[in-house]
Order: C-alpha cells, then sequence, then structure tokens
C-alpha cells in the first residue's frame, strides 16, 4: 500500500493579512506542534504543521535544520511516531476522517510510504510501541467484531503474533527500553473510565499486574506514563488516583515494589522521564492552567521550571538537561519554547493575533463550586450577547490556553463563557465521576448555575445566550435546547450525540465501552437512562433555531443519529440549519474551520434578537 505526496509542499495563495478578519487570520496562522524526537537519534524530530493550509506531519532535522512535509493527504494527517533509532516515521493511514486504516512507515529522509505491518487489517488505533532495533513493534488494535487485539512483530518472524485479545478496550502503553516487556492498559473489569495495567514479555505471558479497581468502595484508574529509559531497567512509571487525583508513582515490574511521589502540589500531575532516568519532568495542571517542575531521584527534591502564566500544553526534556514546551494562554497564541531560550519552532507568515485574556469565575452549583473562564470585548459593559462554548471529552477541561474559536466570537462583540462543568478533568477524581447514570443532565445543571451568575451579574443578555458546543459539548448543546428550552435564544451543535441509542448502535466498539460505563449498561440493560439523556427525546420540546453541524465519516458521533434528529426539526418545521462535510469528527483543513465558524457567527447574528434598550 503507497501513498504518493509531493517533496516540497505547495503553499496555498492567501489574501494579504490586511484584507482577512482578524478572527480568520487565527486560523489561517502558521502552527506547530510540540516535536517529538528519536530516542536515539535526538536530532530528528517528528512535528504538525498547518503550513500548507492542512495540518500534516513534518520531518526536522535539526543537525542541517531541513524540514521536509511527511505527509500530505485532502483531509490531513496528525498521527504519527518515530522509530527510536530515527530511521523511520510510521503514521496512521485512514479515509477521510472515519479513523479505521493501517500505519504505514516511511523513510525519515523520504522516499515511499510502505504498508508497516503487512497481514494486520484495518482496525481503529489501540496504541503502538516501536523497539529500539528499528524492527520490533508492539501494535494495538480495535474492531467491532474482535474487540481489542494486541500484536508483536519480531525480527525474523514470518508475521505478526497475536499476544492478546479481549472484548473490552484496552491498548499499548509501552515497551520497555530493552524491548522485553510490554506495558498493556485494560478494562477487562468493564469501567472503561479507569484502566488496570498488566506487564507481559513479548510472548504474552505475564509478568505483573496493577489493577486499582479492585478492593475499595469506588474504582480507580491507572494509565502507563512510560518505562525508565535506561537498559536494563525494569521501573515503570504509572499515573493513579489513589489521592482523589492524578499523581505518579514509580512501579518496579520486577519486585513489584511501588514508590510513591509525595509532590505536594494541588490539582492533578502527570510525568515523563528524563532522558537518563535520573528525575522527572512533572506536567501540573490545577486550576485551568499548567506548568512544569523536575522531581530529582537522588535528592527528592522539586524544583521549578519557569515557564509563563498560562497553559503548558506539552513538554519534553531533551538529552542536554533542557525542556521544550508548547505554551499559550487566552491571549498570547502558542509557541514552542526550550529553557535554554529562545523559540524552538519558529514558522514563517503572520502571526496570530492576540486576543483578549480569561477572566476566572467560580459559581456555587448542586455539586459543588464550579469553575468557569470568561472572554469579553475590552471595555465592553454588559449586558451583552453571550456564547457557553461547552467543552468536549467530557473528560476535558477548557484551560488559559489560546483558542481561535473563542477569540472569534469577542471579535464580534460576544462575551464567552466556558464551563468546567461535573465530568471536566482537573478537578479531582470525584469532579470527573460524578456524570455517571445521570448522563448530560448534571453537567447541564453546572452550566445552568453558571448562566444563572451570568445574567445576574450582568454580564450576559438573557435574550441572546447562545449554547455552543463540538463532539461532548455539541451533545450537550442539543440536550439543553430540549430540557432547558426557555433558557437559549440559539443553539450550536457540533458532531453532536442526538439520538443516544442510534449513536450507540454505529459508534466505534471503544466509545461503546464508555457508554456502558457512563450508563451502567447498554441500551437494552437500562434503556430508561439512555432515553432520559437522549436530545431526541425532547427534541420537539426545541424553541431556540438550531445549527447543526457533522461529518459524513464520523465514527465518533455517526451522521445516522444525526439525521434522524434531524428529520424530527423538519416534521414540525423547527428552524434549523445542517451543515454537513467530508471528513470525521472534525476537519483538519484551515479553510474548512474557517468556513464552519463563519456559518455559526452568520447563524447566530440572523437569528439573535437585537438589543433590547
Amino acid at each position: 500500500m503507497t501513498e504518493s505526496k509531493p517533496s516540497v509542499p505547495p503553499v496555498p495563495p492567501v489574501p494579504s493579512a490586511s484584507s482577512v478578519p482578524e478572527w480568520e487570520q487565527r486560523f489561517r496562522a502558521p502552527r506547530v506542534s510540540l516535536p517529538d524526537w528519536a530516542e536515539d537519534a535526538p536530532d530528528r524530530s517528528l512535528f504538525v504543521s498547518n503550513a500548507t493550509g492542512t495540518y500534516e506531519l513534518y520531518a526536522w532535522d535539526r543537525a542541517t535544520g531541513e524540514q521536509r512535509r511527511a505527509t500530505g493527504r485532502a483531509n490531513g494527517t496528525t498521527d504519527g511516531v518515530l522509530s527510536p533509532d530515527g530511521a523511520s516515521i510510521w503514521w496512521f493511514s485512514d479515509k477521510d476522517g472515519d479513523e479505521f486504516g493501517v500505519w504505514l512507515r516511511q523513510p525519515f529522509t523520504g522516499g515511499p510510504d510502505t504498508e508497516a505491518v503487512p497481514g494486520l487489517d484495518p482496525s481503529y488505533p489501540a496504541g503502538l510501541a516501536l523497539g529500539r532495533d528499528g524492527h520490533t513493534a508492539v501494535i494495538g488494535r480495535s474492531t467491532d467484531e474482535d474487540g481489542t487485539t494486541i500484536h508483536v512483530v519480531r525480527p525474523g518472524a514470518a508475521g505478526p503474533a497475536e499476544i492478546y485479545r479481549h472484548r473490552e478496550s484496552a491498548g499499548v502503553g509501552d515497551l520497555s527500553h530493552d524491548g522485553t516487556l510490554i506495558a498493556i492498559e485494560h478494562t477487562e473489569h468493564g469501567d472503561a473510565m479507569h484502566s488496570a495495567l498488566r506487564v507481559v514479555r513479548l510472548d504474552g505471558s505475564t509478568v505483573a499486574e496493577l489493577d486499582d479497581t479492585k478492593g475499595g468502595e469506588e474504582e480507580l484508574g491507572l494509565e502507563v506514563l512510560g518505562f525508565a529509559p535506561v537498559q536494563g531497567d525494569t521501573r515503570l512509571l504509572v499515573g493513579h488516583q489513589r489521592r482523589g487525583r492524578w499523581e505518579p508513582m514509580v512501579w518496579d515490574v520486577a519486585s513489584g515494589e511501588q514508590t510513591g511521589l509525595d509532590l505536594d502540589l494541588p490539582g492533578d500531575v502527570s510525568a515523563e522521564w528524563y532522558p537518563d532516568g535520573s528525575a522527572l519532568l512533572i506536567v501540573h495542571e490545577f486550576e485551568a492552567r499548567a506548568d512544569l517542575w523536575r522531581y530529582d531521584f537522588a535528592t527528592r527534591a522539586l524544583a521549578r521550571v519557569e515557564t509563563p502564566v498560562g497553559s503548558v500544553s506539552g513538554a519534553s526534556a531533551r538529552p542536554d538537561g533542557s525542556v521544550e514546551y508548547l505554551w499559550s494562554s487566552a491571549e498570547e497564541p502558542p509557541v514552542v519554547r526550550s529553557t535554554a531560550g529562545g523559540i524552538v519552532l519558529d514558522p514563517p507568515g503572520t502571526k496570530a493575533p492576540k486576543s483578549v485574556p480569561v477572566e476566572d469565575t467560580w459559581v456555587d452549583g448542586p455539586g459543588g463550586r464550579i469553575h468557569a473562564l470568561v472572554q469579553k470585548p475590552a471595555g465592553a459593559t454588559g449586558p451583552l450577547p453571550t456564547v457557553f462554548e461547552i467543552h468536549g471529552g467530557p473528560t476535558w477541561h477548557d484551560s488559559d490556553a489560546f483558542a481561535a474559536g473563542p477569540a472569534a466570537w469577542v471579535d464580534h462583540g460576544y462575551a464567552v463563557v466556558r464551563v468546567n462543568y461535573r465530568g471536566s478533568t482537573g478537578y479531582g477524581r470525584e469532579w470527573t465521576d460524578a456524570l455517571k447514570h445521570r448522563v448530560g443532565l448534571i453537567e447541564l445543571e453546572d452550566i445552568a448555575a453558571v448562566r444563572e451568575w451570568a445574567v445576574a451579574c450582568g454580564l450576559a443578555d438573557p435574550e441572546r445566550l447562545v449554547l455552543a458546543g463540538g463532539s461532548w459539548g455539541g451533545y450537550l448543546t442539543l440536550l439543553g435546547l430540549g430540557t432547558q428550552p426557555g433558557a437559549w435564544a440559539v443553539g450550536l451543535a457540533a458532531v453532536p450525540v442526538a439520538d443516544y441509542v442510534a449513536a450507540y448502535e454505529d459508534e466505534m466498539e471503544a466509545l461503546k465501552a464508555l457508554d456502558r460505563t457512563l450508563f451502567g449498561g447498554s441500551p437494552d440493560e437500562v434503556p430508561d437512562r439512555f432515553t432520559v439523556s437522549s436530545p431526541l427525546t425532547y427534541v420537539d420540546d426545541v424553541k431556540a433555531p438550531v445549527f447543526l453541524s457533522a461529518g459524513l465519516n464520523d465514527p465518533r458521533c455517526p451522521i445516522r443519529q444525526i439525521d434522524n434528529y434531524v428529520d424530527r426539526l423538519v416534521a414540525r418545521d423547527a428552524p434549523h440549519e445542517v451543515y454537513r462535510y467530508d471528513a470525521g469528527h472534525g476537519s483538519l483543513v484551515v479553510e474548512e474551520r474557517i468556513k464552519q465558524v463563519g456559518l455559526e457567527l452568520d447563524f447566530a447574528n440572523r437569528h439573535l434578537p437585537p438589543r433590547s434598550d
């Protein structure tokens, strides 16, 4: 299997910056991801950029400075990894965003793509780990028929060998530095929100198990953060929730010893190894901001890695001890910086215009204090037309990070409120796990509490409130329009769950497992819970005009269930518009993103009532 691509990326013509509105400039501005680098060839890196107008993978030779676009597809590419020796790029090839495909391999210096693992049929990806020998690979796969399977490719073997199979979701966590041990995250116990860990040899035989889902009043999750990057070292860095939030610990899978780290940091904490294994790079998230720390094993000392106030979206420690990190704030566009000084990657082109800073507010809600982030036009006084931009996930959170979508609404005179409702990450395990069984309804209670605050304090015009979001945020938008019909003037739902039963029937297998966890069973087992949480149940109560956008190839929020909802709107001649596009769960094409935001802005402007005064 091969795919051709140009060796030199053609740069599409774009209008001059002076003729393009600022909100469009933010989408078109050159963006890059935090570069990954090859463990044994650190001058070789891989990053994602939108330089040609579509997000694609780029190879970067730091020694020569050469940057080369490695992929070039109509709908973009973002899933790729470098082999530890830096010789090849593995990238996942699906069809028009359907997330179902195979891994292809390409020489780092350029050349034809070849199928990386002949003999494995297309699937949804479930993790990938590559050995330092350049030949060993561990591939996780998920299909509706087989559930999760994990396969090992070894030098001299006739083909991939299956070492794991289970109906419930699982994935490849990491491969040890010497290539002999595989860490697997699995949910064989049936709770897709809380994984257990198993370490196996290359033949699939078990070395060690770690399971925090048993023996307590509540199930706790574990996650693989990575094996120690030292030959013969059997320490595995693990994330755990034993103290009510995510924290790292070290588990020696050979001896069974578990070493907790008393970091004394509030909020959620993750970590990765420094390249020599002597320290950890700590990523600390607290109240919608993220910063960095260094933990030294010898001294047990924790030292701050200086970064500006805002959000660190990714970080990596380099062999020389410096740290590269992707930073932004709600006001400042993202940039890849280094603690050694300067900007790591500075793509050419017009930079994204700044936006406005975010303001924090805390609102008392039915399940505790709710954190919301507010942006409004500089100098504007309320009451303002206000967009409640609801994040997806649901296990995600909004942060003090740059986002072109909210900035576009601010440019057009709107206030924007983002709510980290129950179910959001970053506020402890109980907050994240709270939405079980009353799915959707709990989140909307928190959104309603923040809406009441926004109106009462004079920020938001109660007659010009917009409920908007994508994915899970799109689901909450449709559910909110039906269950709170008098509260919202307009609804904007992107790639939403609209008919939950039909969505369950058509979605990818890993999401079926998540839904069974959230609802306590399948639609056949707990039909009432699915009914009460499905937007379709309340579609005839929707009063506000609603705009829906949907990807024709979306495996997460499939098109049929959206069409079912739209058919009900059509049947009663309810005001609505639908935009369908040829991609999956969102688009990687810049002009397509701009088009969708433009359609939403136009819809809201046409349907919101004028200011009452």
